[in-house]
């Protein structure tokens, strides 16, 4: 097996490095993150339509690049690295393979040329603040991952042969400037319901929404509220809307793997920065790199920042391999919590590792203390991906006809049973 990147990949990594290099500093990502928008649209347009991003992984009939699950992962890498603002993640990892997945021929025509190109772009909008388990990565996604019944989450009904929702959603990535929702409710009422997916617009009347504030300002989020607002079920009628939850579980594993990847790239940028500060900080006559315990510490994030990128890459290739797309079961589950770990890890040793100026608010080292706190919110927690990546791989069984848990149905489950 060659684990070696083609020119084209490296080519991606390379290109996209130098431009947010060149225009996605410190100073120019807190600035893109607090405009109304919260990034920089010229530049989102320049990645969209130089580099393609947008649409990397979207087949060329709908004006994608025609790549897969590593190329998107090592373009997620390099955002990370620069804790790049924009509508990548809500768009090219949640929204686009979703409709590609779901939704009819007319659906895909009319709106992945646009999110391709970036002229549009999309989000995923769960209820409840559930988005981990709406993509089957922190437990299965074929209960209430949608709200909880009549009285709660987003609810739609048929009204004279048109689909009208009423609810709200919070936590939702990029949701006060998508141009396109895809919106989880409930349909069928308390007794028969069940949670499908309906495109909103962002124009659609009735529709509301409201940028939340969030510790991580680089990753913005916001409420949207629905007051009989007419959608359109992904899939159309005819493909009776199918049951969303298995496209949902392999857009998941796919967005794990590229969620991993930037959460590495963010690990790499804040180690990076931290070693080239204690070269350069003086103590006692001496940089303070130079001592043992400060060398120590940093030769246990670089190996957990190894670990975390060989774990990603590996999870984007499973992704993107097999017509399940899952060679190991868990594996971007597992890749996701490890990278969040390790980035959580970085992101705190870099405050302490930078002294007093890095317990300032202010600096940088913060960006990425900030994404860490938010993403393991938002994504995780690791223990949680951890116990989902086991139960899809079959390490935990049940014991004997008792209900009690066992491991791998060995020496464990024989102990449970006999208790």
């Amino acid at each position: 097996m060659d684990a070696a990147f083609t020119d084209e990949q490296e080519a991606i990594r390379r290109t996209l490095r130098a431009l947010l290099a060149t225009h996605c500093g410190p100073d120019e990502v807190k600035a893109a993150a607090r405009t109304p928008q919260g990034y920089d649209e010229e530049l989102w347009r320049r990645l969209a339509r130089q580099l393609g991003l947008p649409g990397l992984a979207l087949p060329a009939a709908y004006g994608g690049a025609d790549c897969g699950p590593t190329e998107l992962a090592l373009a997620c890498e390099e955002t990370g690295r620069a804790l790049l603002p924009s509508p990548l993640v809500a768009t090219a990892v949640l929204a686009a393979p979703l409709i590609l997945a779901l939704g009819d021929e007319r659906q895909r025509a009319a709106l992945l040329p646009q999110l391709a190109t970036g002229e549009l772009t999309g989000t995923l909008a769960v209820p409840g603040g559930r988005l981990a388990t709406a993509l089957a990565l922190t437990g299965p996604n074929d209960g209430g991952w949608a709200g909880g019944g009549r009285a709660g989450g987003i609810q739609a009904r048929l009204r004279d042969g048109q689909w009208v929702l009423y609810g709200e959603a919070g936590q939702v990535l990029d949701g006060h400037t998508a141009g396109v929702l895809l919106v989880a409710a409930h349909t069928g009422g308390f007794a028969r319901s069940r949670t499908r997916l309906f495109l909103v617009r962002g124009d659609a009347a009735g529709l509301s929404r409201t940028r939340q504030t969030v510790l991580d300002e680089t990753r913005p989020q916001a409420r949207i509220e629905l007051r009989e607002v007419q959608g359109e079920l992904l899939g159309g009628e005819a493909e009776g809307g199918g049951a969303p939850e298995g496209g949902l579980a392999a857009v998941g594993r796919v967005a794990a793997a590229a969620l991993a990847a930037e959460a590495v790239g963010a690990a790499d940028a804040a180690l990076t920065r931290t070693l080239a500060y204690v070269q350069g900080r003086e103590q006692f006559g001496r940089p303070i790199g130079a001592f043992q315990a400060v060398q120590h510490r940093l030769a246990d994030l670089y190996v957990a920042v190894q670990a975390a990128r060989s774990a990603a890459y590996y999870a984007a290739w499973a992704a993107g391999t097999g017509p399940a797309g899952a060679v190991e079961p868990g594996a971007g589950a597992l890749a996701l919590a490890q990278a969040l770990e390790a980035l959580r890890a970085v992101a705190a040793d870099a405050v302490q590792l930078h002294g007093g100026i890095g317990f300032t608010w202010e600096h940088e080292a913060h960006l990425y203390f900030k994404r860490a706190a938010c993403d393991e919110l938002l994504l995780g927690p690791g223990h949680r991906l951890r116990a989902r990546a086991a139960e899809e791989a079959g390490l935990f069984v049940t014991g004997a006809g008792d209900g009690t848990p066992g491991v791998c149905g060995g020496a464990g489950a024989r102990a449970a049973a006999g208790a």
